[in-house]
Formats: C-alpha cells, sequence, structure tokens
C-alpha cells in the first residue's frame, strides 16, 4: 500500500485530539496523530502494542504508571494492554504504529 500527503483525512478522537490512518498492511497500521497544546488523550489500553515517534511539540506520556517528557525526536513504545494516556504541553504531531492492526483505526 501506498499514501499520498495530504490534509483531509482527520478524525476527532477527545477534544483537541485528532487522527489519520497513514497506511495499513497485514499486520501494521500507522496513524498520524495531531494534538493541541493542553489537551489530554484519556487513560485507555488495547490489545495491540504501540510504538511512537514525536515529529513535533511536546507531550507527556504516563505508560503502566511511569511518566516520560517526550520532544521532537523521541520515541516509545507501549506493550499491549498496558494503560496510558497523554498530556499535551504544546501543539504536537506524533506517528504511531500499532501490531497487530487496530481494526477500530481502519479507513
Amino acid at each position: 500500500m501506498f499514501a499520498k500527503s495530504g490534509p483531509g483525512g482527520y478524525l476527532h478522537m477527545a477534544d483537541g485530539v485528532k487522527r489519520k490512518t497513514l497506511v495499513f498492511g497485514k499486520n501494521t497500521l500507522m496513524t498520524e496523530f495531531r494534538l493541541e497544546k493542553g489537551k489530554v488523550l484519556p487513560l485507555h489500553k488495547h490489545p495491540q502494542e504501540q510504538t511512537g515517534y514525536l515529529v513535533s511539540g511536546k507531550i507527556v506520556l504516563f505508560i503502566g504508571g511511569e511518566k516520560y517528557v517526550a520532544g521532537p525526536g523521541d520515541s516509545w513504545a507501549i506493550p499491549g494492554n498496558v494503560e496510558h494516556r497523554v498530556e499535551t504541553v504544546e501543539d504536537s504531531v506524533a506517528v504511531e504504529v500499532f501490531a497487530p492492526v487496530r481494526e477500530d483505526y481502519l479507513p
């Protein structure tokens, strides 16, 4: 699969948080998140492993009871079924990969 960049396709997830599925294959799915300053992606968990990379901005990740401050170029891995949440310190863009594919994120 190949996808061209474009301004559309973003879906509302929470107040100030939107996501766009970029590409997906048999085993993985890549998503871009746009997070507004001062917003929170609430505590949640899912069976998929989640790896991420912060493209721009600054966020605070809470993963399984640990706190991490992330800036541009930082990355993370969240095992499946581990609770996590995000607080956005600055307007931010993150790219994350889920394995196996998150069916609820398929276009």
